[in-house]
């Protein structure tokens, strides 16, 4: 049976933007789950462990969404202050930042503590791991428990889904903000946005375990051994079949051992099974490799999956260009718009000058471009009217001037 817990102190005035509801406390089946089988968040998780392409893209996206730093106006020193140190932590916004762009690549989900008091006198920002998130059953909050696999409730912390807040016993404000993809018949949960790929990730998981296989047995060639040996009973047959694959089966140890009964001629021989599909397997890893770049709407450049082929600096400027504003502006539009407004709802200053640095990857840029084009390029402001930035990089550059912007 769900118990409500009742706060007879309401905090804040009637028009505070902050909405205050009684804390609820749900059992153990008022939760979304997260998957068919509440797992699905575990199973992303051990997938971006597994494949290696797969992996350095959710790293490599995460990276170019959280930028270099972010950017406030100078005039407001208290926003200043909360870039540099968000929480009790000491974690500075882009620290944060970083960890929501992570979760939201891997999981289609990210989950954002915010603390405040009822005097708004100070405010902290918490990332919190999305695989310890579910959404309860009212829609308007998120449990937080350390281990799914052995739900209790009395373990479980609720906390309102953002812009409610809820008091708790330190006498903090608390809400959670939950960052999600969209996918139509999802409506509790994101779905990441590789999840049409997740098959091809398998494979190339797959393929490098079966190279690692081979490498284990490269000593000990695949194939068929037929011992010609007496024996009396199955008994013997067995034990000589387990001694012959400790002294040559090898590991993992790909031959079959076999025992006939022996006769007055030794038949024992070995019959090698040679494959020759290496082409075929070396195929099938490349194009699921490809597979796995296009389903995460990414660059193959952008991901160092190209590099043996040479560096190309050109193309890379060019696949970061289209990246940023197809898919790293807006994923950084989506994180920074609640954090924006809760910080101006409770500190009370104006955060709307809050931006992400963008960097390219490589600042090598050709001598005839000009500033204001090689600003556009590191995603910096720029003014094509400036008379300062119309200048070329060749005419700077004999000055030293090796940084722009």
């Amino acid at each position: 049976m769900d118990k409500i817990i009742n706060y007879s102190t309401v905090c804040g005035a009637a028009d505070d933007p902050y909405a205050h509801t009684s804390a609820t406390v749900v059992s153990d089946r008022d939760f979304w789950r997260w998957g068919s089988d509440n797992r699905l968040p575990s199973t992303l998780a051990a997938l971006s462990r597994r494949s290696t392409a797969h992996r350095r893209i959710i790293n490599d996206k995460a990276d170019y969404i959280s930028g270099k730093g972010v950017a406030f106006d100078r005039e407001v020193p208290l926003l200043g202050a909360f870039v540099e140190r968000v929480n009790g932590d000491n974690e500075s916004l882009r620290r944060v930042i970083n960890k929501i762009a992570f979760d939201k690549s891997l999981f289609g989900n990210a989950f954002l503590e915010v603390v405040t008091n009822a005097d708004h006198s100070f405010l902290s920002l918490y990332h919190q791991d999305a695989s310890r998130c579910r959404v309860a059953r009212d829609s308007q909050h998120v449990l937080l428990h350390h281990d799914w696999d052995n739900f209790s409730i009395s373990e479980a912390v609720s906390l309102p889904l953002y812009p409610l807040f809820e008091p708790q016993d330190d006498g903090t404000l608390r809400s959670i903000i939950h960052y999600k993809d969209y996918e139509p018949l999802f409506e509790h949960y994101g779905v990441p946005p590789y999840i049409a790929g997740m098959n091809v990730s398998t494979i190339t998981y797959k393929t490098d375990r079966w190279n690692i296989s081979r490498l284990d047995n490269s000593f000990q060639p695949s194939g068929m051994m037929i011992v010609d040996e007496a024996v009396d009973n199955e008994q013997d047959a067995n034990r000589l079949v387990r001694y012959a694959e400790s002294r040559f089966a090898g590991n993992p140890g790909q031959v079959l051992f076999i025992v006939k009964d022996g006769s007055e001629k030794d038949n024992s021989r070995f019959i090698p099974i040679t494959s020759q599909n290496d082409g075929d397997w070396k195929q099938l890893h490349d194009q699921a490799t490809s597979d796995i770049v296009v389903a995460h709407s990414w660059f193959r450049s952008l991901s160092g999956l190209d590099y043996s082929s040479g560096f190309n600096s050109e193309r890379i400027l060019h696949e970061y260009e289209i990246a940023l504003n197809t898919v790293i502006l807006g994923e950084q539009s989506e994180i920074l718009e609640p954090i924006v407004q809760v910080i101006s709802r409770t500190l009370g200053i104006d955060a709307s000058s809050l931006t992400i640095i963008n960097r390219p990857p490589t600042r090598s840029k050709p001598i005839y471009m000009k500033v204001w084009e090689a600003r556009k390029a590191d995603g910096l402001e720029y003014d094509p009217e400036d008379e300062r930035q119309q200048a070329y990089l060749s005419e700077i550059t004999k000055y030293n001037v090796t940084k722009v912007g």
